[in-house]
């Protein structure tokens, strides 16, 4: 695969292609496999951009494809993208014996499955990258800001800081994922969600994601056609890490870099809340609020995600000294 980096396993070798579908984006784009240090298996995909390029970091379910519109506009400004299957969704390594399982050891394993990204980014002559985020891969690149990892700026749509449920939920499940473990039940499901529960069995009228039904038809269509990209509902093990999680970054400072986040109105999967008490201590952080629009920005309606992608652009472009 031409301009890949070095992706083989220990054993060492030739840089092997991964499954890449059309989806929108530049046909300059290619997928590979690259191990984080554990050892799990990662596909990663990239776009050559002139003007720079952006590290995309999706949400929990998500997969590269999802974002080739995305990856298509920053396209259009001259930027390039690394996009990132986390460890246990896309085609990336499932870590659970049911694949449909949204399961993770721990939630500090997202911090290596990140650092991969970015050692291919720097084999790939990426440079200085700007991140653009969503749901849970702004949790994950905050902890990445807070613990020092330097980037010019960074861009989030709805980030997964809190969860909406009022403290006495939270605090029931958070215990029950707390004793799940002991008694052999951490990979079992959040109760009242499943193997069907998301996108895949979702109907466009009782979404909580999106009130483009092209969009959404679209992601669902990418589903149908590579069966292999779909995933259920979290485990209570992941559950349990990721309120950890969560509850730990409340109690840090924000890093100081450029920032912009995006916020759905009618948000019904993340805590507004939590987003507004973090804003409210990042001085170097603007929001960008949009009534009436769910929980995915970037696939809303075209009012919605191409003011918010303007945005993103805008403040890119302000960190490369360009505007």
């Amino acid at each position: 695969m031409a301009g890949a980096p070095n992706t083989a396993g220990a054993g060492g070798g030739a840089p092997e292609p991964a499954p890449l579908m059309a989806c929108g984006a530049p046909r300059s784009g290619r997928a590979f496999w690259r191990r984080a240090d554990d050892g799990v298996r990662l596909r990663l995909g990239f776009w050559p951009g002139s003007a720079g390029h952006v590290l995309i970091l999706p949400g929990r379910t998500e997969w590269i494809e999802k974002y080739g519109l995305v990856v298509a506009e920053l396209a259009r400004a001259g930027w390039g993208a690394l996009v990132i299957d986390w460890r246990g969704q896309g085609l990336s390594e499932r870590l659970a014996e049911d694949p449909l399982l949204g399961h993770v050891r721990d939630f500090a394993d997202y911090q290596l499955d990140l650092a991969a990204a970015i050692e291919a980014a720097e084999e790939l002559g990426c440079g200085s990258m700007p991140m653009l985020c969503h749901s849970m891969g702004g949790c994950i690149a905050l902890r990445a800001l807070v613990d020092g990892w330097q980037a010019p700026a960074v861009a989030m749509s709805a980030p997964m800081l809190g969860l909406p449920q009022n403290a006495a939920l939270r605090a029931g499940v958070a215990a029950m994922a707390r004793l799940s473990r002991p008694l052999g039940r951490d990979t079992d499901y959040v109760p009242g969600t499943g193997p069907d529960f998301g996108l895949r069995g979702m109907s466009f009228d009782l979404n909580d994601i999106t009130r483009d039904a092209v969009q959404f038809a679209r992601m669902q269509a990418q589903l149908v056609a590579e069966p292999g990209l779909a995933l259920g509902g979290p485990s209570l093990r992941w559950t349990g890490r990721a309120l950890a999680e969560m509850a730990a970054l409340r109690r840090l400072p924000a890093p100081d870099v450029p920032a912009l986040i995006g916020i759905a109105g009618n948000e019904r999967i993340v805590s507004n809340d939590a987003i507004r008490e973090r804003l409210a201590g990042w001085p170097t952080a603007e929001a960008a609020e949009y009534p009436g629009a769910e929980h995915e920005l970037m696939m809303e309606r075209p009012e919605v995600r191409d003011d918010f992608l303007s945005r993103v652009l805008a403040l890119f472009e302000r960190a490369a000294g360009r505007s």
